[in-house]
């Protein structure tokens, strides 16, 4: 959780909140795709976080790939903004968010996969086709957006 947003959580408690996302889908030479298994509520998900304040969006994109996972990005494609009444999520702390998330695909990076402990409980990649079923929540929206290109 960025300082901006604990600072906020301090004055309104798990009111929600208006949260902005940068995420990076990351696709290896076989089409796979990197997930991370979430600690906090235990669910497979893409790199992702909240942009501090003042942040530009990229940087911050970048700076959570490598955070959660070890990997440098050394190319971002904006893939898309997503929004709306389905980004809406209650952690299992019970903060809630309205997420307006900017996620970039990553096809070419560089490092070796190592999970931030604090966050992360595994890290592997998957085959479209065979993606776990416990997807986290927040995901989900922009994970059907990248599915429905790939597959058409």
């Amino acid at each position: 959780m960025t300082e901006y947003v604990k600072n906020l959580r301090k004055m309104v408690g798990h009111s929600p909140i208006l949260l902005c996302g940068a995420s990076v889908i990351v696709e290896n030479e076989h089409g796979e795709i990197l997930l991370q298994l979430r600690k906090d509520n235990n669910c497979w998900g893409y790199a992702g976080g909240s942009v501090e304040l003042y942040e530009e969006v990229e940087v911050a994109a970048k700076r959570e790939l490598y955070e959660e996972t070890g990997l440098i990005a050394n190319e971002l494609v904006l893939f898309g903004v997503f929004s709306g009444e389905d980004m809406h999520y209650v952690y299992p702390n019970g903060d809630e968010v309205s997420i307006i998330d900017i996620v970039y695909l990553c096809k070419s990076y560089s490092g070796d996969l190592k999970m931030q402990k604090d966050e992360v409980a595994d890290l592997k990649f998957f085959p479209l086709n065979d993606l776990p079923e416990n997807i986290s929540p927040p995901i989900a929206k922009a994970l059907k957006a990248y599915i429905g290109k790939r597959t058409n």
